[in-house]
């Protein structure tokens, strides 16, 4: 895990460097403890940088920070909310109806109430992390405001009561001058730490050109999605990083370790450096803002086009392949009787379970067996493999070479619950070993096949570390193009034009 506070990371397999729980972002001062910071920005900072990349200043109400005239918008909020959401629709209708006051309910349907702790074995050497997200939470719901009138923001600025507050911009702005939209994003709370944890985490995966807004960011190498202090942290060229990380200054990452993103290598506390003051006339704000949100609108095309995809796949494949479902069913049942189906408890997107659907494979008492040979685990990590695993019936045995067992998985296509292409789906067992790639990794739906599943070596002893690399190289590059290449190399597989790896039998009690 991350090293003390002396900023330096030693070798090992996996750096899987979360945030972790609320203690991990404070650090011990005279007085109390201190928030932690990265590039000399806390949350708070943090965001405030974030929008000013795309040429907004965040103002709250009832506080006393400076209007920028540079600001080409200003975003009004209420003091206590941290707000992270698209501008594409607003700044659409910005356009088009021209309006000097932009009225905005922020939609949040994003789970905030968890838990997260530390589990061990009996010598207390760490053994995964394990969230509680408890039930699911009702929609945060909060408003906002969108001008480009410095005089309404000044205003705002001065206004100490919320409600009175918003019933003043109704009346000062008539209704011809204003609009009114609804977007969907996350609302953060700003006095809650774990809210500002989960904040710098959103920012760290989203964010993609952070040096906009601070100047002493720098890219380790082109196109990659990892960002250090160039003038105080040290990142080894030797060291491989997956996902987005942002290397905070007096930090030194060095070795063979793999760093596991989306994370945060917090400012070494010796060296945290003074915050830069912003330079709003200096930025080039708006054309990098057009240019993100022109990928987020072609990132919601595109996903509606994969489940467009996914739907008329699944579709054809269950037409083409009905004529199977009697002969296995019938082949399962003279061999070891029923059920035919197995259902086994996994997490698409969110974290949400589902039973993800195979032929029966293995026998009843598979749970039984393989409790007796978890010693005898051939793979690494959360997963169990054995070859010629006894558990296993005949019919299973073939199914599962000619994976005819997934089949009924195009039924957790067509409902949502799965993709054709995307990660591995895992059970929340498995999910717990890495906060970092379980939060990727379960922001899209699990798939059928996947990059892992069609490019893994099984080579001893790193057979984890490229489930997780695969699966946030997929996360990280998704699209189309991507998904007919795993769809074709998968065919391959399937031919023998390709060495397939056969996947791992954890199928549970009866699988």
């Amino acid at each position: 895990m991350s090293a003390a506070n002396n900023g330096h990371e030693s070798n090992g397999a996996v750096l899987a460097l979360a945030e972790g729980p609320a203690e991990s972002v404070g650090v011990a001062v005279a007085g109390g403890v201190r928030e932690r910071t990265i590039w000399g920005l806390d949350a708070e900072g943090l965001l405030e940088r974030f929008w000013a990349a795309r040429g907004v200043q965040l103002v709250r109400r009832g506080e006393g920070e400076l209007i920028q005239e540079s600001a080409e918008l200003y975003l009004l909020v209420e003091p206590w909310v941290m707000p992270v959401f698209a501008l594409d629709s607003m700044l659409d209708t910005l356009q088009w109806l021209k309006p000097r006051l932009l009225l905005a309910r922020i939609h949040d349907r994003e789970e905030h109430g968890y838990s997260e702790r530390v589990v061990t074995d009996a010598d207390d050497r760490f053994v995964r992390f394990e969230r509680d997200y408890g039930q699911s939470a009702a929609t945060r719901v909060t408003r906002a405001a969108l001008t480009s009138d410095a005089e309404l923001a000044r205003a705002w600025r001065r206004t100490e009561d919320g409600p009175a507050g918003w019933r003043w911009l109704r009346r000062e702005v008539g209704v011809v001058d204003r609009a009114t939209v609804s977007v969907h994003g996350t609302v953060y709370a700003r006095d809650e730490i774990e809210e500002r944890v989960r904040l710098v985490r959103e920012l760290v995966r989203t964010w993609s050109r952070p040096d906009v807004s601070i100047p002493m960011a720098r890219r380790l190498e082109s196109k990659s999605r990892v960002w250090f202090d160039g003038g105080s942290s040290e990142v080894g060229r030797d060291t491989r990083f997956i996902g987005p990380v942002w290397v905070g200054s007096g930090r030194q990452v060095s070795g063979e370790a793999s760093v596991v993103g989306p994370t945060v290598l917090w400012d070494a506390e010796a060296a945290r450096p003074a915050v830069e003051a912003l330079d709003w006339g200096a930025m080039s704000a708006a054309s990098l803002g057009v240019r993100e949100l022109r990928r987020t609108r072609a990132s919601s095309l595109s996903r509606i086009a994969k489940r467009v995809f996914d739907v008329a796949f699944a579709s054809t494949a269950i037409l083409l392949t009905a004529p199977v479902y009697p002969l296995v069913m019938l082949a399962i049942l003279i061999e070891d009787g029923r059920p035919f189906f197995f259902a086994h408890p996994r997490e698409t997107r969110g974290g949400v379970t589902f039973p993800c659907l195979k032929f029966r494979s293995m026998r009843k008492d598979a749970e039984e067996i393989k409790k007796k040979m978890m010693e005898e685990n051939q793979v690494d990590g959360p997963q169990f493999f054995i070859e010629h695993d006894p558990r296993h019936t005949r019919v299973g045995r073939f199914i599962r070479k000619t994976q005819i067992d997934e089949l009924p998985q195009f039924f957790n296509v067509l409902v949502g619950h799965m993709s054709i292409v995307g990660p591995r789906p895992s059970p929340f067992s498995e999910n717990q070993y890495a906060p970092a790639w379980r939060d990727a990794r379960l922001s899209v739906r699990p798939g059928i096949t996947g990059l892992w599943q069609v490019m893994r070596t099984r080579e001893k002893d790193i057979d984890f570390q490229e489930w997780i690399r695969y699966d946030l190289e997929y996360v990280e590059n998704v699209s189309m193009a991507l998904d007919l290449k795993i769809i074709a190399w998968t065919v391959m597989q399937m031919v023998g034009l390709k060495k397939k790896a056969e996947a791992p039998g954890d199928e549970g009690g009866a699988g």
